[in-house]
């Protein structure tokens, strides 16, 4: 398997460093993932880089030349980037941004952060509406893009959509529930439990539709449109949830534990990604944006 920058990062540290503490301290990261980049890299390239001593890491002869190259590679790849980020920052212009509360919450401020480490000059007006709206305003053209829940869009003619990421729905239980003991879940052992329901854009459907499927529907014992108040909620022991895995944090406000569990059946999904206007130009900050959200959405 073809070795990463980042094993080259690692494997550079612990050379300068002398030793798997030091470069994990100097990376702020664990001493194993310094460890196991090191192992990763000597199966790849077949020689031993380092020979491993009471009092640290002594390079091999084999090690040093391979240190030269690694250099040689971080530093090209720097360069690169840095030509890269001078040219971007000399992009201006302005960009109109839609965004639905539940994807802001959840997805937008990565997207932002990116985009705005890379083109600093553009001008970003970013309005959070509903996804109906927001594709009215993509098709009057008062959004140049929007972010949103794609499978939400109806009007696929007069807008471009390309979804980024799919969210399955999972199990929120309360911590030492008796179903999280269990490896596998069935929808039906969920009747009779109260449950919490959001009422947020297609998810308050959604589930409308899984609830009608079951032979006996659960207790609806409390619907919200806050996220955060579903996590104290449930954390609480007041109910369970069923929700996408995006929106899953394992702990609530207050501090009490969230368990998240899968569960088997015909469970839905939600699919976030981008829409525009077909048929309009895009503009060169709209285009930068859209090739900036799919690069953040295929690193995670």
């Amino acid at each position: 398997m073809a070795f990463t920058l980042r094993q080259l990062q690692f494997f550079v540290a612990a050379a300068e460093q002398g030793s798997v503490t030091g470069a994990a301290r100097v990376l702020s990261i664990s001493q194993s993932s310094v460890t196991e980049a090191i192992r990763s890299l000597e199966e790849d390239l077949g020689v031993p880089l380092f020979e491993r001593q009471a009092r640290g890491l002594q390079i091999t002869h084999r090690g040093s030349a391979f240190l030269r190259h690694a250099r040689q590679i971080l530093g090209d790849v720097a360069s690169a980037r840095q030509a890269f980020r001078e040219e971007a920052s000399q992009v201006v212009g302005r960009l109109s941004l839609g965004v639905t509360s539940l994807v802001a919450g959840y997805v937008l401020s990565d997207l932002l952060a990116r985009f705005r480490r890379a083109f600093p000059q553009v001008e970003l007006n970013v309005i959070e509406d509903s996804g109906e709206y927001l594709q009215h305003l993509l098709i009057g053209g008062e959004l140049d893009v929007a972010v949103l829940l794609t499978s939400s869009v109806k009007d696929r003619l007069a807008l471009h959509v390309e979804t980024l990421l799919v969210s399955q729905y999972r199990l929120w239980l309360p911590l030492g529930h008796e179903l999280a003991q269990q490896e596998a879940i069935e929808l039906e052992q969920l009747v009779g439990l109260p449950m919490i329901q959001l009422m947020v854009e297609e998810i308050e459907e959604s589930m409308k539709q899984l609830m009608q499927s079951l032979s006996v529907r659960p207790e609806i014992a409390f619907r919200t449109r806050s996220v955060e108040a579903v996590r104290s909620l449930v954390a609480t022991g007041a109910g369970i949830a069923i929700l996408p895995g995006m929106v899953y944090r394992p702990w609530s406000l207050e501090g009490d534990r969230i368990e998240i569990r899968d569960v088997s059946g015909d469970l839905p999904s939600v699919q976030v990604g981008l829409a525009w206007r077909r048929g309009a130009p895009l503009s060169d900050a709209a285009r930068n944006f859209l090739r900036s959200a799919q690069s953040a959405i295929s690193d995670r």
